[in-house]
């Protein structure tokens, strides 16, 4: 049975070059049956701010060819407009499990995705640390609230498991937290991370799930080679 192969990057903070990015983009060109994958705090604009005209940096993570990423407390904004203007330029699909709309506003952000390598369902899903929930006042002003990450997970993941090969999930939760997922909820194969800007140079192994995260400001790319049943093996790969 092939190996997939997935790339992986989290928190660059608009420190993405064009240059990183054709990096980027001949790494996975070269490898077959590979993914490209973000875990967010990719953009410029912090918490409460947002660029009315969106965010160069996701042309460039297009032009790479990004096939997803999770939603980072730097792309998440309060209003629907403010989210919309954060992320609308991403040709890829932007992920959060754990975050619900408040009245009836536009969520353009999904739990989930499904790709189809080698034969293989790899499915996706994104977690986010939240930023507003049902005890904050400021979930009044707010278009959005979170739900606890590992609750949500703990309760999507036997359905997910179900239609996937191999479950990854994709984390802005820093690497505490996604301890904390591996050893809560069974059925993930792997925790790709972000948030905490660790530089994990070999997998980290909680159970039968892996973690890995790369670092910071486009220093690193992860590279992932994964089998169903087989070890993990994974590296980093300078981009400096």
């Amino acid at each position: 049975m092939p190996a997939v192969t997935i790339f992986h990057t989290n928190d660059f903070h608009n420190k993405l070059t064009s240059e990183k990015a054709q990096k980027l983009k001949e790494l996975k060109q070269s490898t077959s049956n590979s993914l490209l994958l973000d875990c967010g705090d990719a953009i410029w604009a912090g918490n409460i701010y947002f660029r009315p005209d969106g965010e160069p940096i996701l042309k460039l993570m297009n032009d790479a060819g990004y096939d997803a990423m999770a939603m980072g407390n730097r792309e998440f904004h309060f209003l629907a407009t403010g989210l919309r203007k954060k992320i609308g330029w991403a040709e890829f699909p932007v992920l959060c499990a754990n975050i619900r709309p408040t009245n009836h506003a536009d969520l353009p952000v999904a739990s989930d995705v499904t790709f189809n390598i080698a034969g293989l369902k790899v499915v996706v899903f994104g977690l986010t640390v939240p930023m507003i929930t049902e005890r904050m006042l400021s979930r009044k002003v707010s278009s959005y609230v979170f739900d606890d990450s590992i609750e949500t997970a703990a309760r999507i993941v036997p359905e997910l498991r179900k239609r996937a090969d191999i479950l990854v999930a994709l984390t802005h939760i820093g690497l505490k937290a996604d301890r904390e997922l591996a050893e809560s909820v069974p059925g993930i194969d792997m925790i790709i991370g972000g948030h905490t800007h660790a530089v994990l140079e070999s997998p980290e192994m909680v159970g039968q799930t892996a973690i890995v995260q790369a670092g910071w400001f486009a220093r690193y790319v992860g590279k992932v080679e994964i089998t169903p049943g087989s070890p993990v093996h994974a590296e980093l790969i300078s981009l400096q």
